[in-house]
């Protein structure tokens, strides 16, 4: 009842076609499927092939032991400074 129906369709498309015309119509769908193709294309590049590959922040992560003279440097360099 409250839906349209393919008669209602049909009508607006012929409506539409009559003020646009085929060839923008055709050119529209052309601009639109290429603009569709470049989306797909920048998300699949935006993700890493290897999760391995992903790195969170742009530095290098540190091993335990490098972590832990650099914490004891800066707490001297605290210490120093106070």
């Amino acid at each position: 009842m409250g839906g349209i129906s393919i008669w209602q369709l049909l009508i607006i498309a012929v409506i539409v076609i009559l003020l646009f015309g085929t060839k923008k119509l055709r050119g529209i769908g052309g601009d639109l499927g290429g603009a569709v193709k470049g989306f797909k294309k920048a998300m699949s590049e935006d993700e890493p092939a290897n999760k391995s590959d992903a790195k969170d922040a742009d530095f290098e992560p540190k091993n335990i032991e490098q972590q832990k003279t650099d914490a004891s440097t800066e707490t001297k360099k605290d210490k120093e400074q106070a």
